[in-house]
């Protein structure tokens, strides 16, 4: 490998693999690399929902407050290097390759044991703890759960604090079919001693939170017990809120983040804050809470790619986040008619996923895109329920041709999968 391209080429090669429980290779490949994550100030997040912008929110917050903080995200939006960035700016073209070089000859030998090659993620996962502990040495490394929690390769960490942003149904024929097996999966982060932060409402996931955390001797703070958010006002440009837990209270609180689910996110990440304050790890003036609350934004979510016509990016992939979706549509654009262009991956149910819009003013187009996960248009439309329904096969014509079509006071929403947001913005970003 000379390239970053090469380097890219060479991980995407392990995407066959695809996902492995258990965690004996992440261990095997640490144990060579001395333990990297050992070494790093870690804050560690799961969740259905709400994960990735969680991590913006800490990470601005953080970096108003005068730290340096290293962040890993996935999927990646506008270039893979960005799932492993500090202060926002990704891995340098240089230290990706420095730290693919790292992994590979682990990689090889893995192959040829026993446990055979660890997965795509899992030297992604390596890499970023390689580079974090031994190369960029930020003060705080904030660190995304890939999928589930219990056998994650992000799990091998001990962090300063952890937490569980949302449990919902998604990835179910991985981590089970009901919430409570979700919630178990998700719960699995919990470590000895480590405080937990959760936004989560769903009274049987909270039972296997608070049931986890017991076991492991963990304090729990919950929304709407230990920690409350109160929505002020919400308009297009933003919205304001209050924040209260214990004896503090916040008002007029800032966020560009639109919709209610995004005010409990933030409600998430400033608890974290707090717990952080009380182990001594940072300090955060109340004027630098405002500025990282005010300057945090996250692609792909309720993101505006366009004004004439007006069009909004969402990388709702659930049941839940189509329920705020909607909710935040009625909340903030009340009076508009809304146009979905919707793609996803072959294990959604169209009919299930989309039955929180199912009844605005609405009509939709399915299509679909370059993944290899990706269901046809045709597969979607044939399971939406909805009413005015039509399939176009080329997303970039869907896409024009709404635009062409839209009325005054229509409003395109393109959503269904996170991947497909990640084309569409690249596309729309190139032809302003």
């Amino acid at each position: 490998m000379r390239t970053r391209q090469e380097a890219i080429e060479w991980i995407h090669s392990l995407l066959p693999f695809g996902i492995k429980p258990g965690l004996a290779r992440m261990e095997w490949m640490l144990e060579r690399l001395d333990h990297p994550e050992r070494e790093m100030k870690a804050i560690h997040i799961a969740g259905t929902n709400g994960k990735g912008s969680t991590v913006s929110y800490l990470r601005h917050l953080l970096e108003a407050g005068g730290y340096r903080v290293g962040t890993f995200t996935s999927p990646y939006i506008e270039c893979f290097e960005e799932r492993i960035s500090v202060n926002g700016v990704p891995i340098s073209e240089e230290d990706l390759l420095h730290a693919a070089l790292k992994v590979r000859p682990l990689v090889e030998e893995l192959t040829e044991a026993d446990l055979g090659s660890p997965t795509e993620f899992e030297v992604i996962t390596t890499m970023m703890f390689w580079h974090f502990a031994r190369v960029a040495r930020p003060d705080f490394c904030v660190v995304e759960v890939g999928l589930g929690g219990r056998y994650d390769s992000t799990n091998v960490l001990t962090p300063l604090v952890s937490a569980i942003t949302m449990i919902g149904h998604d990835h179910m024929h991985i981590l089970g079919a009901s919430v409570v097996e979700i919630a178990a999966e998700k719960a699995g982060i919990i470590k000895k001693g480590v405080p937990l932060v959760t936004g989560s409402e769903d009274v049987e996931a909270l039972e296997v939170i608070e049931r986890t955390a017991k076991e492991q001797e963990v304090s729990v703070k919950r929304l709407h017990r230990d920690f409350h958010v109160q929505k002020a006002e919400l308009k297009w440009e933003g919205q304001s809120f209050s924040y209260r837990a214990r004896s503090i209270t916040l008002d007029h609180l800032i966020t560009q983040m639109l919709g209610e689910h995004q005010l409990k996110n933030a409600g998430v990440a400033l608890e974290m804050i707090r717990l952080l304050e009380e182990q001594g790890n940072c300090k955060l003036s109340e004027s630098a809470i405002r500025r990282g609350l005010a300057a945090t934004s996250w692609p792909g979510r309720f993101e505006t790619l366009a004004t004439d016509p007006l069009l909004v990016a969402d990388g709702a992939h659930n049941v839940e986040g189509v329920t705020a979706l909607a909710a935040t549509l009625v909340q903030a654009f009340k009076d508009r008619r809304y146009h979905f262009i919707v793609a996803a991956t072959k294990e959604k149910d169209m009919g299930e996923l989309l039955a929180p819009v199912e009844n605005l003013d609405a009509d939709f187009t399915f299509t679909t895109f370059d993944f290899h996960r990706a269901a046809s248009e045709r597969e979607l439309y044939t399971q939406a329920t909805v009413e005015i329904k039509r399939m176009e096969k080329d997303w970039r014509q869907a896409l024009q041709t709404a635009q062409a079509k839209a009325e005054a006071n229509t409003m395109i929403v393109v959503t269904g999968s996170l991947y497909f947001i990640s084309e569409v913005r690249r596309f729309i970003k190139g032809n302003l």
